[in-house]
């Protein structure tokens, strides 16, 4: 059963928050750990959920719809504008200083995604207090937590960011290391049947990968319940797998979604070094001349969406 409080019960989206230590928030937090340190230091918490935020939120949350963090409907993985990123994180009230608590819905290994691209977007953006709620709201409610309803409207803040792409693949990076101009793993985080070219993204404009690349979804990372695994097995998944910290590592898959499971998987839990995710992916890439694998042929394609592959 839901306990619900009443949104002026609790007013902690507009609380100032202290300093706080580097390196002690994340990359995950517990239910209970995030329910302790509602009592204590007020984190912002972002549901990133849409919709389903008015149907109830962990007290003191704001809604933070994860298409906002996203490109346009040609190219979803594109990453925004750094001045309408800096606009949107004032409006939800993101400053330095206060530890963030990420909320999705976790009810599949593939939401887990949506997370973990906003995850990425905000330590690209300089923030480092940063946190998925592992399990998300289907955690927090199983555990009978309290939710409330109503909608929060956060103080906004005058952060000012400044983007790096330390994390960052570009298109022409990554057409470089096709053609052998620059070494990196490329990992595609999509399931077999993109990886073989049997099935495309809307926004592709053909079915197919990349050149050398190896084939690592996204799923590898989860447990047989759904939560992602913890960093110890995360790096025995990594290490497994070939992927280790002697080369650079390009996590993608068609929009930066499933990919930026892998980006974190392997960069925030396995604690690998210089690994980048493909923000655009193959739905960017695809739209260029640059060379691609497993491709099919025109019959084959016709085929393949003839059969819904």
């Amino acid at each position: 059963m839901r306990h619900l409080l009443p949104a002026a019960a609790l007013a902690l989206a507009s609380i100032a928050a202290p300093a706080f230590a580097q390196n002690m928030f994340g990359p995950l937090i517990t239910p209970d750990a995030l329910e302790t340190r509602l009592e204590s230091d007020a984190p912002l918490i972002l549901d990133i959920r849409g919709d389903a935020y008015a149907e109830g939120h962990i007290p003191g949350a704001v809604s933070a719809p994860y298409g906002d963090f996203r490109g346009p409907k040609e190219n979803p993985g594109q990453v925004i504008p750094e001045d309408k990123l800096e606009a949107m994180l004032q409006s939800l009230g993101v400053t330095y200083e206060r530890p963030i608590a990420i909320v999705h819905e976790g009810d599949s290994d593939t939401d887990f995604g949506a997370a973990a691209r906003v995850y990425w977007t905000l330590k690209s953006s300089g923030l480092t207090q940063l946190a998925i709620v592992n399990g998300g709201m289907q955690a927090w409610e199983a555990e009978k937590r309290p939710l409330m309803t109503g909608t929060l409207r956060p103080e906004p803040s005058d952060i000012d960011i400044t983007w790096t792409d330390k994390w960052l693949a570009t298109t022409d990076e990554v057409a470089n290391v096709v053609t052998g101009g620059q070494d990196a793993q490329l990992v595609d985080a999509r399931p077999l049947d993109f990886f073989e070219g049997r099935s495309a993204h809307d926004a592709a404009a053909r079915p197919g990968t990349l050149p050398g690349a190896t084939n690592v979804t996204h799923s590898n990372f989860f447990t047989e319940g759904g939560r992602i695994v913890d960093a110890q097995e995360a790096s025995t998944i990594a290490e497994r797998l070939g992927l280790t910290s002697d080369r650079p590592v390009v996590s993608f898959c068609n929009t930066g979604h499933w990919a930026a499971t892998d980006w974190f998987a392997m960069s925030e839990l396995a604690g690998m070094d210089n690994v980048k995710l493909y923000a655009e992916s193959m739905a960017g890439y695809s739209q260029t001349d640059n060379e691609m694998a497993n491709v099919p042929g025109l019959f084959r394609n016709l085929w393949n969406q003839v059969m819904g592959y």
